[in-house]
This record gives C-alpha cells, structure tokens and sequence, in this order.
C-alpha cells in the first residue's frame, strides 16, 4: 500500500543505520543531516554505522573516509562490519538492546541485503522497535547476480519503507505489499551559502567570464559522461566550459582517452578528485548550470544540491530526474549527444530572473521537516 500523509507525533528515541562519519559520501552526509533534524525536533538520536563497509578490493574510489574533522553534535558509533556474519549478531544484539522507537535503515545496495536484513532481524527480536527502510535503490543501476534475492531478503525485515522517488516506489512494490511512504528529496541546507561567482571562481582557478557547466559525483558509466563530452563536441561554442568536479568509480581510461583526443579538450576543466563537503559549495556557486545526463537514473542528490545553490539544472527523461525539474526551473532532455547539445545552446539564453524567483518557491517544499514527519507518520499505521 503507498500512502502520503503529513501528521507530527513524537518518538524519543531513533537509530539510523547506515553511512556516517569517518565515512564520506552523500549516504553519509544525508544520514547525518537528518540526525539533525530529529535532534532539533526533541529526539535523542544514534547513527550507528560501520567499522568495514566494503572490503577495498570492492570498493572502487581511492579510500572509503573522510578527511573532515568528526561532527561533534552527533553520536556515531562505528560497529557493523558488512561482510562478517559473527558481527551482525553482535551488532544486531547491541542495537537491539538500546530499546528504540524507530529504527531507520538505508538501503541503496543490494549487497547490503544479508548485513542489514540479518541485524533487522535480531533488532526486532525486542518486540518493541519499528524498523524503516529508508530506500535509496531497491534495484541498483549496475545489475549484478543475487541483487533481487538479497533485496527481498532486506525487505521482508522491515515494517514499512520510506522512499524519495516515484520509480524506486515502483521497484520496491514487487518486493512488499508493507506500507510505503513517498515523500520528497530534502534540499542540502549544510554546505553553506551561496558564495559570489567570481570568488568562487577565483578559489578554484576557473576562468571568471566564462559560462561554465557543471558534472557533480562520482564518475560511472550510467553518469553518462561521455555523453556529455560528445555533446560539448556537437555544441562546440566558445568561452563555454565543462567542469568536472569529481572521483572516477569507473570508466577513468575511457574517459581520459575521449577527452585527449576530443576537439573541445582545452574547454574541459577536469577537477577529478573526490570533493569534500567544505568544496561543494564552491563548486555549485562558480557554475551557471548544472548537468546530469544520466543514461538511467532514479533519483540524485545532485539535484537537491542544485537547489539549494539556485543553479539551473538540465537533466536526462530517465527514472524520476524529470520529476524534479519543471520548465522554469530547468531543461529536460533525452539521454543522447544530439538532445543534450540542443539542451546545452538552449540553457546558455535561460532567463536566470525567473528561475531564480521559481526556486525560491519550489525550495519551499523540499524541507527536512516534511521527511521527518513522514517517519514519525508510518509509524503509526505498522
């Protein structure tokens, strides 16, 4: 059943379960804001996260931590190694014990599945915790064999799901017949203001006059990035950059290759690199727009992010992108070089007068209140 409803009802005591600090990454930065957000609201608050979450062999950045100093406001407690079956007992047992109202726990990767449906298990041996999915990717872009055996595993564990796009909502449903909420991405509010352009040009040694697209995340062949660098090579205009702002978790020759022989090379600014939370506002206030050409996507926390600085956005008509992007706030294309080009000429003459009075109405709506509330929300109906 999905339903959406929007009623406050105190809980004393939540546990989040998943990425956090010293983990880097959008899982973790998105865990820990909403800690925050239960703690401004009244509620006392752990995120326990882990100890090992992929072995390094499968991990495909250059390291899995942070280099930020640890969050002082927050209690993380580092426990849930995801490949040792002895710990998710132990894990599933200390949790177990700490009697919460609510457990929250993320799911954005089948592989995940055994680890976290096993400690989900044992949690609610207490007969007292809710457990929510708070659901990410019930199938992932990249298939791999075992990926629906373990997400209908991880699923039967769980009381009710929270979700934040219309096609992971469709996903999940093959999965369960539990109660499902669907309620909208929050906007990134902790990365700080908006920074003047040329400054933040200026910080990052990215030409000041220029109109400079922006390619956010980390680097996967479903990104579609050499999409996007094709299409640079059909728009071919001058004094029209493509920034890419970070890691490579695949394709790095491919894409080094296209861009050495590319005719637009010297209009590619490559910032390669994982950026950290202190960077990402300077990286979204130095762009004029923001581009997501996805050749499958459900959703992206690029988008929020685009949001909160107030940059316009083109993104591909795949997964639930489109939803989030109406005409006064951005140009959507198709997943092809040719479309995104046109997309790209057409976003150089977007009137910046009139998305900008468009965000600020829009932003309105996409408050970490309203997904908070959706928790508290399904709690009450499992």
């Amino acid at each position: 059943m999905y339903f959406k409803l929007n009623i406050t009802q105190q809980l004393s005591k939540i546990i989040i379960i998943g990425p956090a600090f010293p983990l880097r990454g959008g899982l973790a930065t998105f865990n820990e804001r909403l800690a925050r957000q239960f703690i401004k609201e009244g509620h006392e608050v752990i995120i326990y996260t882990f100890s090992l979450q992929y072995p390094s062999f499968l991990f495909p950045g250059k390291t899995q931590y942070s280099e930020s100093d640890p969050p002082k406001d927050l209690k993380i407690i580092q426990c849930i190694n995801s490949v040792n079956p002895l710990n998710w007992y132990q894990s599933g047992n200390k949790i177990k014990a700490e009697q919460a109202n609510i457990v929250i726990v993320r799911y954005w990767l089948p592989f995940m599945g055994p680890c976290l449906g096993t400690i989900s298990r044992i949690i609610k041996k207490n007969n007292f915790t809710k457990l929510i999915g708070l659901i990410d990717n019930a199938l992932p872009h990249e298939k791999r064999p075992g990926d629906r055996m373990f997400t209908n595993y991880f699923t039967q564990a769980m009381d009710g799901f929270v979700t934040m796009s219309q096609y992971v909502l469709k996903d999940l449903m093959e999965f369960t017949k539990k109660q499902i909420v669907l309620v909208s991405h929050p906007l990134y509010d902790n990365f700080g203001p908006k920074l003047d352009q040329k400054e933040a040009r200026k910080k990052l040694g990215l030409p000041e006059d220029a109109y400079i697209f922006l390619f956010f995340g980390f680097i996967r062949k479903y990104k579609g990035l050499d999409l996007l660098i094709k299409a640079f090579e059909i728009l071919h205009i001058k004094n029209v950059y493509l920034l890419i702002a970070g890691e490579y978790y695949a394709g790095e020759d491919e894409i080094k290759d296209q861009i050495k022989h590319s005719n637009i090379k010297s209009q590619i600014l490559a910032h390669t690199h994982f950026i950290n939370d202190e960077q990402v506002g300077t990286y979204f206030s130095a762009a004029n727009s923001v581009v997501q050409p996805y050749r499958n996507a459900t959703q992206s926390g690029v988008t929020p992010l685009a949001y909160h600085f107030e940059v316009p956005m083109i993104v591909t008509n795949v997964g639930a992108l489109p939803d989030l992007v109406p005409p006064s706030l951005g140009l959507v294309c198709e997943p092809d070089s040719a479309s995104i080009a046109e997309a790209l000429e057409a976003m150089i003459s977007f009137d910046i007068a009139t998305f900008q009075t468009a965000i600020k109405e829009e932003k309105k709506k996409l408050s970490w209140e309203k997904l908070t509330d959706q928790f508290r929300e399904i709690v009450k109906h499992i």
